[in-house]
């Protein structure tokens, strides 16, 4: 059974740039060292994602709204070089493979002065069913959801 997204959804039809998450990093995020602290990385990777899931017209509010949960199954960060206080970086999020039911999404952390890779990453998700927490394909339930995603899909 097909359930269309509320608000639309196919807003994106047509693949374009996206733009690349930009963040500037927080005195809060900093450890004894000065550095930001290696946890803060997997809450940038996650505000990448959301903007990127928004950018392309299936923002989470929507995904949620249509009674699908994406959890986060397994996400890992190689660290190349150290982010400190008040530098500026840009990560960029790319849909690396997705089926229907699993999804993951790699990262790229740069500095945004010097275009330095500072991080890589990767989170590895599913769907499921909001009343459940029952794995659903969006390719047989949530076809537009699919269709949105399936274009997006890019080898590294």
């Amino acid at each position: 059974m097909d359930r269309p997204l509320q608000g639309g959804g196919m807003e994106k039809c047509m693949k374009e740039e996206l733009k690349p998450y930009i963040r500037q990093a927080k005195y809060y995020e900093t450890d004894q060292m000065g550095v930001i602290h290696h946890s803060n990385y997997i809450r940038w990777f996650e505000e990448a994602r959301v903007d990127f899931l928004e950018q392309i017209g299936l923002g989470y509010d929507k995904i949620e709204a249509a009674g699908v949960y994406s959890p986060v199954l397994n996400i890992s960060c190689e660290y190349k070089s150290s982010v400190r206080f008040h530098e500026t970086v840009i990560i960029k999020a790319l849909l690396m493979y997705f089926n229907g039911v699993k999804m993951k999404i790699g990262y790229r952390v740069f500095d945004a002065e010097t275009m330095q890779l500072r991080a890589v990453g990767v989170s590895e998700h599913c769907f499921v069913s909001a009343g459940d927490f029952k794995p659903v394909s969006l390719k047989k339930n949530y076809k537009d959801m699919y269709d949105i995603l399936i274009q997006w899909v890019e080898e590294e």
